[in-house]
């Protein structure tokens, strides 16, 4: 994607209409192009690195399997429960608070990996490179009140 077009993309994702559709309509079209291309593509990650989290459901027990844009470092994964800027946190960040052992599809392979919630100084290390990385994540924290969670993903010892 061009220069003009990742501004483009930022500009449209931060917008109070995109935070509205995009959480319905973009983890459907992932799932299933996902699933259909057999794990090596997410569209959403022709703008944003991506993964396909699975993580076991706090209160049901159950896998919960879901698309999510990702920063990529050299030991693991960060993941921000932004939910577009919205009032509450992603259902998935809750999974990862009660299980945080899970896995996740990165270009194509499943790699079972272990969650840790970033806080204090290591937290604001994290945010100011994921705000260099994806911008929009500055408006989606404005629009809160609650401290989006970060998430480091390492891949767990075999």
């Amino acid at each position: 994607m061009t220069a003009m077009g990742v501004r483009l993309v930022q500009k449209v994702s931060s917008t109070r209409g995109f935070a509205k559709a995009a959480p319905h309509v973009i983890p459907a079209l992932d799932r299933a192009v996902h699933r259909l291309t057999r794990g090596r593509v997410l569209l959403s990650a022709q703008m944003l690195p991506g993964v396909v989290l699975t993580s076991t459901g706090a209160r049901s027990g159950l896998p919960r399997r879901t698309p999510l844009a990702c920063m990529p470092q050299e030991n693991g994964w960060l993941l921000v429960g932004s939910n577009f800027g919205r009032t509450a946190h992603p259902a998935w960040t809750a999974n990862l608070l009660a299980h945080p052992d899970a896995s996740i599809s990165w270009k194509g392979e499943d790699i079972p990996v272990t969650a840790r919630l970033l806080a204090g100084e290591e937290r604001a290390a994290a945010w100011q490179a994921l705000l260099e990385f994806w911008p929009p994540y500055a408006t989606y924290q404005a629009r809160v009140t609650r401290e989006i969670r970060v998430f480091r993903l390492s891949r767990k010892n075999s």
